[in-house]
């Protein structure tokens, strides 16, 4: 049960991401997005690094442990590699998820990213692997394209505090999505050698947090001299990103994947409950039919895969769908 509610918990953070954003005060989605990698991403480096110290004083294995047999020498690039694209992955992600909540409002701007990055992680593994994730995978990619679809033609947000679809939101969102992908397959392949999650996230997070200091000094970032902005940060940085992803790798260390995505179905159910309720956003019904059908996808690719507990292997791959979030 205790890892049930490390995920429960760890999506709910997670879905607090678009609400924050709102609720504070004006500022670019460039310099929320890197404000919020330079702190989260930065205790989740500082974290990995202590960890990793606190390892070697007591005899334990350093960041990269032994790969699993067959599969550490699979893929072709290096490991400095993988990360370098793995935290290009997630300095996209940040601007691209705040720019589609900002056009689209939290409730559809969250679905609609996260609802499309398990697709498109897919359809991207399937093409660097050559791996057909299988039938499940296609009805769940055909439905919740026709979601996105009605997403989309959903028009007319804006008027009353209603919500539609603007195409520039809408590919924003997805872009964050495809950035999602990006970021959990690098990690993917960071596992597949033998890496720790913590030392898979603390590398890729700690990286772009780096990185994203010239991009923080590049926008105005007048807003964080405020006390609101201030909050807004640290609650983005703090609760979204390092505390969230802690709680979300320890659930993963006692749960199937299958179980832990339907678990995290959470996070777009709480941005949809905050949008509504502390945001005042009014679901046309078209939106709120396309958010069903999205749902509905969403739903039968986590389905699959039952909720047995993975084998020893696949367990130490679960990163790759754990730092899909937020």
């Amino acid at each position: 049960m205790r890892f049930v509610t490390a995920v429960l918990l760890a999506a709910v953070c997670f879905g607090t991401t678009g609400t924050a954003q709102a609720l504070g005060p004006e500022a670019s989605a460039a310099s929320v997005g890197a404000a919020r990698i330079l702190i989260g991403g930065g205790a989740l480096g500082l974290v990995a690094l202590i960890l990793h110290f606190a390892g070697r004083r007591h005899g334990a294995a350093g960041t990269p442990a032994a790969p699993a047999p067959g599969v550490g020498t699979r893929h072709p690039l290096p490991a400095w590699l993988l990360v370098a694209i793995g935290a290009a992955g997630v300095l996209a992600y940040q601007p691209a998820f705040f720019a589609g909540t900002a056009a689209n409002g939290v409730a559809v701007g969250t679905v609609i990213a996260l609802g499309s990055a398990p697709v498109i992680t897919g359809a991207l593994d399937w093409a660097i692997r050559r791996r057909y994730p299988g039938h499940r995978w296609a009805i769940a990619t055909a439905i919740a394209t026709v979601g996105v679809g009605i997403l989309a033609a959903a028009t007319g947000g804006g008027e009353g505090g209603s919500v539609g679809a603007e195409p520039l939101g809408l590919a924003a969102s997805l872009g964050a999505g495809a950035s999602y992908a990006v970021y959990t397959l690098a990690a993917k392949a960071l596992l597949d050698r033998g890496w720790s999650s913590t030392s898979s996230m603390g590398a890729l997070f700690g990286t772009a947090a780096l990185f994203s200091i010239p991009v923080f000094a590049v926008t105005d970032a007048s807003w964080l001299a405020t006390g609101p902005g201030l909050a807004m940060a640290l609650w983005l940085g703090l609760v979204t990103t390092t505390v969230a992803y802690l709680l979300f790798g320890y659930g993963l260390g006692g749960l199937s994947p299958a179980t832990v995505s339907t678990l995290t179905l959470a996070e777009p159910l709480t941005a949809a409950i905050l949008g509504v309720a502390l945001l005042g956003e009014a679901l046309t019904p078209g939106a709120l039919l396309g958010l069903l059908v999205l749902a509905a996808g969403i739903v039968v690719l986590a389905s699959s895969g039952g909720s047995r507990r993975a084998p020893s292997g696949e367990r130490r791959n679960r990163l790759s769908r754990g730092v899909s979030r937020g």
